[in-house]
């Protein structure tokens, strides 16, 4: 990495996740890919209580929730077997489409989430009052126009509808466009963890207890227990 390199990435992430960042791609490189260095931001998005609409109502697009046998489905850009699980576990998806053709999605979960990228399972206080936002896509074509913000508008609608306060997620730490995205959206950040993976064995830094959690196979994972701002 070079000095300016460097410098753009302190100024994109600070210094404390920078040398993380830097540490993690080492041991990526080192271990020509065996060994990976994951951490999250875990934020909270305040709920409208009563959610208006800031986009203008268009005749070529709409915003629906799907479920697993929807032929919408066959054009989400993840593989069939994630997709077929987050139905299997209760998930809400909202779709977004423009004209016939599919324009983006976003996810909603409501009593505990599985991490799916590593190891963990998320829950949170109070859980009638929370929710878990991810996977929040938009296809490339679609991203200068109003259709992420109508996706948002939809899920808030129906968390609100429900009595939610917050929408809870995760944020790679290593991902400044994503970090600067929510900010934009009103994020309150609650706490952040580290996992590092090597084959079967999984590492967890927590800020919560156990604080330190050793995995030694898929069914060997830590809770974090996450709390509302207002809680």
């Amino acid at each position: 990495m070079s000095l300016v390199q460097l410098r753009k990435l302190i100024a994109e992430l600070g210094r404390r996740e920078a040398a993380i960042y830097s540490v993690a791609r080492l041991l990526e490189r080192a271990s020509r890919g065996r060994i990976r260095l994951i951490r999250y931001h875990f934020v909270a998005q305040p709920v409208p209580a009563s959610p208006g609409s800031a986009s203008r109502a268009s005749t070529t697009s709409r915003i629906r929730a799907v479920g697993a046998d929807d032929p919408i489905v066959l054009a989400f850009p993840r593989p069939p077997a994630v997709i077929a699980q987050r139905f299997a576990d209760g998930a809400t998806c909202f779709v977004a489409e423009t004209g016939e053709r599919f324009a983006g999605f976003i996810w909603l979960k409501r009593d505990a989430y599985e991490e799916d990228e590593v190891r963990c399972r998320y829950e949170w206080v109070p859980p009638e009052g929370c929710a878990w936002d991810y996977d929040v896509y938009v296809e490339p074509e679609f991203r200068i126009g109003r259709t992420f913000s109508r996706l948002w508008e939809t899920a808030n609608a129906h968390l609100a509808a429900d009595g939610v306060r917050w929408s809870l997620s995760r944020i790679s730490a290593f991902n400044p466009g994503s970090l600067a995205a929510h900010r934009r959206l009103g994020i309150r950040p609650l706490c952040s963890a580290t996992f590092v993976v090597a084959g079967p064995i999984q590492l967890s830094f927590l800020p919560r207890p156990p604080y330190v959690h050793i995995g030694t196979g898929p069914q060997s994972r830590p809770v974090l227990s996450l709390s509302a701002p207002d809680t």
